[in-house]
């Protein structure tokens, strides 16, 4: 048996056996030998001043798939039996948007375990520091049930693998309206890439998928003349409607009114108001309140179930609650009924003997009556005739 440093290009063997004549090994041979062998088995700490400030990594664990990677401190998903989704599982598209980041916290409050698809994890530090830093009620931590799925929705085939078993797909993704120069950027990223992702929801057969688009998609004239400017970007984003429309799988479209100016504190003085598609021409409403709703919609998905729903806040309208608000809007499929369960089967007792008894009895007493009529009509005596 030999033991060789790799430290050093020369190679040093340490014999297993001495020879008799030599007699035992020199000692300062054999501490050399031990320091050895003990480097190998220790670990080496390197030690701070006390004034230093000591940063505790994230641990994540990538896996790697057809493409799509995942990384995530603890797998979001639960065993599920095969070909069934997890219905505690959301995948969010742009979740390192405006919209979706909040969707990912919101979504998190409620208890979902959340896929967020990205293009970076890179890009994704900010998200992960704000669901670090989220504190929830009963005392559980947030980060453990999130999911980082670095995945580009304009290569079809890196979709799929990223879905992974969710059994809802949230899309808020949008081109960019910083890069205002690139004339493909409506068409690839509001109509293709979200078509690739209904096509690929609908393949794995999710069973809710929630689109979010603009108010005015499905209008002409003001200002949805103004906003198609931009490339045409409320045609690709109609046309991304139909493809969802098309596809089959249990819809919710929600058209949200402007939200670039108003900041999260914009719903403390301005109340949610949801109305029927192609109704209103304009209005605003924060990221925050629209992430509330998406979040609100995948809670519940029979009162969103294949309904098309404007967004705007206003200070005129009164605070109502989520649930009723959506209840106004009629879908435009009837909800499916859900099963309901067997009714435990009843046991019929036995009727009573009494009744017979009764019948018997009473069927008795009528004899004796009839006789004593056919008794009254005879004569008393045979001396009377």
């Amino acid at each position: 048996m030999e033991l060789r440093s790799i430290h050093s290009p020369v190679v040093s063997s340490i014999p297993t056996t001495t020879s008799t004549t030599k007699g035992s090994v020199d000692n300062r041979q054999l501490v050399c030998y031990r320091q050895l062998i003990g480097s190998f088995r220790t670990k080496r700490v390197v030690r701070s001043n006390s004034n230093d400030v000591r940063f505790k990594p994230v641990r994540f664990n990538a896996q790697a798939s057809s493409g799509a990677a995942t990384v995530g401190l603890q797998p979001a998903e639960t065993k599920t039996k095969d070909g069934e989704k997890d219905e505690n599982l959301i995948f969010v598209a742009g979740a390192t948007g405006k919209v979706g980041s909040r969707t990912v916290r919101e979504l998190l409050k409620l208890g979902f375990n959340v896929r967020a698809g990205v293009r970076s994890t890179q890009r994704a530090e900010s998200l992960v520091k704000s669901v670090q830093q989220m504190k929830l009620d009963d005392g559980s931590q947030p980060i453990e049930k999130l999911q980082l799925v670095e995945c580009d929705l304009e290569k079809p085939e890196q979709i799929k693998p990223a879905l992974g078993n969710a059994s809802t797909v949230i899309c808020t993704i949008g081109a960019s309206e910083k890069e205002i120069f690139d004339v493909t950027g409506p068409y690839r990223i509001d109509f293709q890439a979200t078509k690739n992702l209904i096509d690929a929801a609908a393949t794995a057969k999710a069973k809710h998928f929630i689109l979010v688009t603009s108010l005015g998609t499905n209008r002409f004239g003001f200002p949805a003349a103004v906003l198609n400017l931009f490339w045409g970007v409320l045609c690709w984003k109609r046309k991304a409607e139909e493809a969802l429309l098309a596809s089959g799988i249990p819809y919710t479209i929600v058209r949200p009114g402007g939200m670039e100016r108003p900041t999260d504190s914009f719903k403390e003085t301005h109340n949610l108001t949801l109305s029927l598609e192609d109704t209103l021409f304009g209005g605003l409403v924060s990221n925050l309140q629209v992430a509330e709703l998406l979040a609100f919609m995948a809670k519940n998905p029979n009162l969103s179930y294949c309904k098309v729903v404007e967004v705007v806040a206003e200070t005129t309208a009164p605070l109502t609650p989520t649930g009723d608000l959506l209840t106004k809007i009629p879908p435009q499929s009837p909800v499916p009924s859900q099963p309901k369960e067997p009714e435990p089967e009843v046991i019929k007792e036995p009727e009573p003997v009494l009744k017979t008894t009764i019948i018997e009895t009473s069927s008795v007493a009528t004899e004796p009556q009839a006789e004593s009529k056919i008794a009254s009509t005879r004569p008393l005596s045979p001396y009377t005739a």
